[in-house]
C-alpha cells in the first residue's frame, strides 16, 4: 500500500513538470527560384531569405511567460550559412519574459522599425531586389553600420547585445521599442567630408543604438510612425500606412527620411517614399510598387535620385506553399557615401521560384 502511495506521489510530481515544461516549435521557409539580373548571368537563388528556427514558452503561473527564439539563415542552394559568413542564428537570438506589461526580450534582432516597415510594402518585407525593403523603403539606412560578419559581409537591419519591448495592444495601437549597449562588434566606417566622423575598425559605438515605433492595426487600416539611431549617430524617421479598399485591393505606401551628418557632411540627407498595392484574384495575388530615393548633396548642383518599378505575382497551390514571378528595373543605382554611380547604375531583375513555409 505504501509502494503504492508513493509512486502515485512520484507520478503526479512528475506530472506536474511536464505541463510547466517549455513547448518548443521547430518552423522554417525554404524558398528557391531562377534568377537573371542585368550584372549577373542566370542563376539558381531566393527571393525571400531561407530560414530554419526554434521557438517556445513556459507558462510560470500568474500570468506571465518565458518564451524563447532561435533562428537561423541559409542559402538553399548550396546548404550553407546565409553569405557564407553571418552568424549561424543571424535571423535572432532573443530570451525573454510576457505578461500584462508586454514583452521584453534581450538579445539580438530586428529593430523595432526594420520589423514593421516591412509590412508596409507589396513584397512584405522579403529581402528582394524586386521589393522595396532593403533600400528605397527605410531610406538606405543601414540599423548595425558597426556590426560586420566574419566574410566581411554588413549587418542592415538587426542589432546585437539589445534590449526589446513591445507593449500590449490597446485598441489597436502598440509601442515598440529597442535599446543597445556601444559594444564592439568587428566593422568600422570611413566618414566623407570635413568634420565627418570615423570609425576604426573593432571601434565601439559613440551612441547608444535605439529604436521606437508606434503602430495602429485596427480593421482594413494600419499605420506605422518610427525614429531610430545607429551606433554611428544617423537617424532616420519614418511614417506609413496601409488600407483595405475592398477585401482584394490593399493600398500601402512609406516615407521615411535618413540624416547622416555625423558621419557624412557632403551627403548628409536621404529620402526615401515607395506607393504600392496589392490585388488578389482567385488563389492568387498581384504586386505592384513604385519607390524614389533621393539623396541631397552640399557638393554638387544636383541630388542623386533612384527610381524602382516593379511588377510581381504569387500563386498559392496550399496555405504553406506558393509559386512566384517578378520584374523590377531600378534605374542611377548610386554609392550612399561617396555619390559616385554604381558599377551597373541601371539593374533589370527577374524572378521565378517556389516558397514553402513549414
Amino acid at each position: 500500500m505504501k509502494k503504492t502511495l508513493v509512486a502515485a506521489a512520484l507520478l503526479g510530481a512528475f506530472a506536474g513538470v511536464a505541463q510547466a515544461q517549455t513547448a518548443v516549435q521547430i518552423y522554417g521557409n525554404i524558398d528557391v527560384g531562377v534568377i537573371k539580373r542585368t550584372d549577373q548571368t542566370l542563376n539558381i537563388g531566393k527571393r525571400a531569405s531561407n530560414t530554419l528556427g526554434f521557438k517556445g514558452t513556459e507558462d510560470l503561473g500568474n500570468g506571465l511567460k518565458a518564451l524563447f527564439q532561435v533562428e537561423m539563415r541559409y542559402e538553399p542552394d548550396t546548404g550553407t550559412n546565409e553569405n557564407n559568413g553571418r552568424p549561424l542564428f543571424q535571423g535572432q537570438t532573443r530570451v525573454g519574459l510576457q505578461g500584462d506589461f508586454g514583452m521584453v526580450r534581450l538579445g539580438r534582432g530586428l529593430t523595432p522599425f526594420q520589423e514593421i516597415v516591412g509590412s508596409f510594402e507589396p513584397w512584405h518585407g522579403l529581402a528582394t531586389p524586386a521589393g522595396f525593403y532593403t533600400d528605397i523603403s527605410v531610406a538606405g539606412f543601414n540599423s548595425a553600420p558597426l556590426d560586420v560578419n566574419a566574410g566581411g559581409s554588413p549587418n542592415n537591419n538587426r542589432i546585437s547585445n539589445a534590449i526589446f519591448y513591445n507593449s500590449p495592444v490597446a485598441n489597436g495601437f502598440q509601442v515598440n521599442a529597442s535599446w543597445a549597449s556601444k559594444e564592439a562588434t568587428g566593422g568600422g566606417l570611413t566618414g566623407v567630408g570635413a568634420g565627418a566622423a570615423t570609425y576604426a575598425a573593432g571601434a565601439q559605438a559613440s551612441a547608444n543604438p535605439f529604436s521606437i515605433a508606434g503602430t495602429y492595426n485596427n480593421g482594413p487600416a494600419a499605420a506605422m510612425l518610427a525614429y531610430e539611431r545607429n551606433a554611428v549617430e544617423s537617424k532616420v524617421w519614418s511614417v506609413a500606412g496601409s488600407f483595405s479598399v475592398t477585401p482584394e485591393l490593399k493600398l500601402m505606401g512609406t516615407y521615411s527620411h535618413q540624416n547622416m551628418e555625423h558621419t557624412n557632411t557632403q551627403r548628409p540627407t536621404i529620402k526615401g517614399a515607395e506607393l504600392g498595392a496589392t490585388y488578389a484574384v482567385g488563389p492568387g495575388k498581384l504586386l505592384a510598387g513604385f519607390g524614389l530615393k533621393k539623396q541631397e548633396e552640399n557638393v554638387r548642383l544636383h541630388d542623386l535620385i533612384t527610381r524602382q518599378y516593379s511588377l510581381g505575382y504569387e500563386y498559392s497551390l496550399s496555405k504553406r506553399t506558393y509559386l512566384y514571378v517578378d520584374a523590377s528595373r531600378k534605374t542611377n543605382i548610386f554609392n550612399q557615401a561617396t555619390g559616385a554611380a554604381s558599377a551597373t547604375p541601371t539593374v533589370n531583375h527577374y524572378d521565378v521560384g517556389l516558397n514553402h513555409s513549414f
